[in-house]
This record gives structure tokens, sequence and C-alpha cells, in this order.
């Protein structure tokens, strides 16, 4: 991604992990780390859900990933580090990966940590219910567990190691198999008192006000955490968030919620980081997404004649302080192992999107309208509010009249994933460094009704399905790369949805933090080495 103005100015590297960045990290964590204290952290709004083995999100992450642990993590090279697993290998043919595990591990509540329990998350939350997970472990017949350290997956078509280690660290959450064996998996209440492995215990939540963890004194990491506590603080307002960090009431908001006009203002204090740093694991895309069952979004022309009304560069420059750029189709230009150029494009033409909608039977009647639309966006941030009244104001030109319909984000899941209640909707696809990880199930049919960031539109292609699975399940680094080429080349073509703007999460840090955004993931991590300068 080229960054254009003030994003060259307020961003460490930026997409890729640059070779300056070790160096970067080493300064960041100069000083005798201190022992003790507390930090608060902003939140926009509430997940509901704070485990992640149950719900892949960034914003599930930076709450459950303190609590809970995966088997595996991402270093600051961005290499798969060990976690709960200490080591891994795979058969030459791909179908069986053994994990060892590490011994002295205890739950929150004194229980071992054994593969029983990697057995039991991998089964029955993973495949049977976890965003992104049912996709990735559908071939998985099977968890063995030979003794308490040693977990042996068992799958009826090749898994490449490569792929399932880098999937792991946002997919590999481990749940506690006692407490929730013969329960409902979805209406346990560990789900918003998640109990876990990692440096902090789940404390207290106070619906719409905070979360809070403290020190888990029995952590295996010998030493760990450093801090005594981390609040998490709700605050919806952006406004009362900016206040709130100005005054020394937040030491961190790490989930790009705040104005942009402030990341540019509070960019030039000294008091504050604000970066893109430790967020370069997870490419963030504004998205596009079409109903089918509406039958005018089921026509490919007018879906096509929807992108062209766009401006998405004046778009990127104005309105997003040139902090993103266009993207070119599902794979962001972050990922240069799979992204490619060589996709159709529909670049910005009001002619040409008007004749599209003429020849589709569209035409303009009374009042000039075609036919009106309701858009849903989700309410992660600013830069989808802004995206969607953009998208308002750009079709109205040529015709079609949007509505806008807001929903809290529990709202917003339902409406769109659950309830198929929507014509157009827009958010965040979040990139994970495998297209298989979390971008190929925005295309591929199958996924259960009501898993959030799948297949929901009533879009379906056969050869599509076959290209992302002969991907999934080729072991051979060159020929993945071939087949997600033309994953990609097919469904600019057919336009299912539209990755439409590529950028990185923006990160707000006060400058006492330190050993904070040292690694790509660094945000949805454990955060068991971060403390804070007097």
């Amino acid at each position: 991604m080229n960054f254009t103005r003030r994003n060259a100015l307020l961003t460490a590297p930026a997409l890729a992990l640059s070779a300056a960045l070790p160096s970067v990290l080493h300064a960041q964590g100069q000083g005798t780390p201190r022992r003790g204290g507390s930090i608060t952290v902003h939140m926009q709004g509430e997940q509901r859900i704070l485990n992640p083995a149950l719900r892949a999100s960034t914003g599930v992450y930076v709450v459950g990933g303190k609590i809970m642990e995966a088997l595996v993590d991402l270093d600051e090279k961005g290499e798969t580090a060990p976690v709960l697993a200490t080591s891994w290998e795979s058969s030459p043919d791909g179908k069986t990966i053994t994990f060892k595990l590490r011994e002295g591990v205890s739950w929150h509540d004194g229980k071992p940590f054994t593969s029983a329990d990697v057995q039991y998350t991998a089964m029955e939350m993973w495949k049977k219910h976890l965003n992104y997970g049912t996709a990735l472990q559908l071939y998985l017949d099977a968890v063995d567990t030979p003794d308490a350290h040693t977990a042996v997956f068992r799958y009826s078509r090749p898994m490449p190691l490569d792929l399932l280690l880098r999937a792991l660290a946002d997919l590999g959450y481990v749940a506690p198999k006692h407490v929730y064996e013969g329960t409902k998996v979805l209406e346990n209440p560990a789900n918003t008192a998640p109990i876990g492995t990692g440096p902090f215990k789940f404390s207290k939540y106070e619906r719409g006000q905070y979360i809070i963890a403290a020190r888990n004194e029995d952590y295996w990491r010998k030493g760990f955490p450093y801090l005594d506590q981390i609040v998490w603080r709700f605050i919806p307002d952006p406004a009362a968030a900016v206040a709130a960090i100005e005054s020394g009431q937040i030491q961190m908001s790490a989930e790009g919620a705040l104005p942009l006009a402030d990341l540019d203002r509070l960019g030039k204090d000294d008091r504050f980081e604000v970066s893109t740093r430790g967020n370069e694991g997870n490419a963030v895309m504004n998205t596009i997404e079409f109903n089918f069952r509406r039958k005018e979004l089921s026509d490919r022309r007018v879906r096509e004649a929807i992108v062209r009304a766009l401006d998405v560069p004046f778009f990127c420059e104005n309105f997003l302080y040139g902090f993103a750029q266009p993207a070119t189709g599902p794979v962001p230009s972050s990922s240069p192992k799979f992204y490619t150029k060589d996709t159709p494009q529909y670049p910005f033409d009001r002619k040409k999107a008007e004749a599209l909608l003429d020849e589709a039977g569209y035409k303009r009647g009374a009042g000039g309208k075609r036919f009106a639309l309701r858009l849903a966006p989700a309410p992660w941030g600013e830069d989808i509010t802004l995206w969607a009244t953009f998208m308002q104001q750009s079709l109205q030109q040529i015709g079609i009249d949007v509505e806008i319909v807001r929903y809290d984000a529990a709202g917003w899941l339902k409406t769109i994933y659950n309830d198929w209640d929507f014509d157009l909707a827009t958010g965040w696809h979040q990139y994970r460094g495998d297209p298989a990880v979390s971008t190929t199930v925005w295309y591929r049919s199958g996924s259960p009704k009501g898993a959030p960031w799948t297949n929901q539109w009533g879009w379906q292609s056969d050869e599509v399905d076959q290209l992302i699975d002969a991907a999934a399940f080729e072991i051979d680094p060159e020929k993945r790369r071939e087949l997600y080429a033309r994953f990609q080349q097919r469904v600019n073509q057919e336009i299912p949805l539209w990755m439409a703007i590529e950028r990185l999460l923006m990160s707000v840090t006060s400058t006492k933090l330190q050993n904070h955004h040292n690694t790509p993931r660094w945000i949805s991590s454990t955060w068991h080495d971060l403390w804070v300068a007097p």
C-alpha cells in the first residue's frame, strides 16, 4: 500500500513488517520494566461474547486475548511463535498434524490444561460455531489425544501447515472442556466471564460501562504479567473518548475508533503515539455487501453500476485524510505472497453506471428515480459511517435512493447474518495473512446461517467454491498462489461483494506505556509484557 499525506507522517512501519521494525521495537522497550499499575483501554462498543474460541473479531480479541490463549501467535517478525503449543509437525500428505502442548499450565480455576481441552474446543467450537473456523476446519475429522500433552489433528483432505499455523493465531484459542462440556455452548455464562490460561483473569463485567481483568498470579510465563489490572471502558461517543484520552483517564484506543481529524491532531502531541504499528497482521478493507435476494442486486450489471458510481480515490484522499487507498480485490496489497493486480477493475464512471442500469431495465422514472435500497453500515468506526453516507450520495446521482439503517453491534450482526434483512451492507473485512483464514469464507457457499463475516448474501458459484477448496488444500506454495490469483480474478468478474478500500487500523497510545504494539497482531495478543512507566 502506498500511503499518502498524513499517513506517512503518523505511521510506523506500515503494512509489511519492514527491516526497521526490530530497531523500533527495541527502542520501545528500553528501560527496566516496572511491575504494577493499571491501564484503561477505550472500547467503542460491546461484543457480548468475550470468548475468542467462539467469535473471531478484533473487538473480542482486545479483551478475550488477554484472558484466553491460542495454540500459537505471531512474533515481532510475523513468524509463528509457540504459546499453548510448543512444537508441531505435519505428515507428508498433510492430513495429520501433531501438536505438542505446553506442560505445567493451569486454567484460572486451577484445573490443568490438557490435550482434552484442545480436542473439545476444536471439535465443538472451532468446527461448529467459530466464524472462519467452521470453514477452516470443515474437513477436520477428529483430534486424537494419545497423552495429556499431545493433540493429533486428523483431516480427510490435506491441510497446509503454513495455512493452519497462520490461522491458529486468530482461530486457535482454547477453551476449558470442563467448563463447557454438557452445556449449551453458545449460552454458557463463561462466554461473558471467560476462564482461560492467560496473564489476566476475568474479574467483572458491568454492562455498558466496563470490563476488568486482574493479574493471574499463577501465569505459566514466570514473572509476568507486569500490570496489576486492565480496564476496558465502553465509550461509544468519539468526542468523549478523545477527551478521556487527552485528560489521561484512558491510555489507549486500539481499534481505530477515533475521529480521523483527532487522529491527525493527536499524532502531533508528544504525549501519544498514533500509528498503525502492531496492526500489520490485520489489514482492514471497507466493503460493499449485496443481498442477492433483492432482484435488482442479483443482476451483475446493477452491482457493477453501483461500484462504478463511487469515486473511491476521491473518498480516500478527502474523507479518510489519505490514510487509505482503493483496493483492487479481496486480497490487499499488504499481502505480497498472495496479492495480484491482474483483476478486473471498475473505475469511477458515472455515465457507464447509468448505461448499465438502463441496460438492466432500470431506467429513470418519476423524479429521475430508478429504485430504492436500504443500506446497513456496521457500527465499528467513523470511516464506515462516512463511507455509507458517501455511497448514499453517490448512488443518488445515478437514480438510486438509499436509506441508511443503523444498528448497534449485536443488532447489525443479527440483521445481516441471521435475518438477511438488508439490501446493501458495509463494514470491515480483516485480512489475516492468508486468504483461507478470513477472506474466502466471504465468498464460499455453505457457511452456517448466522456465522458472522461469511457468505450470507444468497450468492453461490461452483467454480469459485472449487477454487477456494483447491487452494485451501494445496500443499505446494506456488500452486496455492496461482489458485488464489485465479480466485481473485473470478470474484472480481462476478462482483458478489466488493472490497473497496484497504488500510490499517490506527492506534492511539500513551507514551507512558512500554512494550506496546511490538508484534503484527499486538492489539489481539496477551499484553503479558506491557508495562507503565512512572
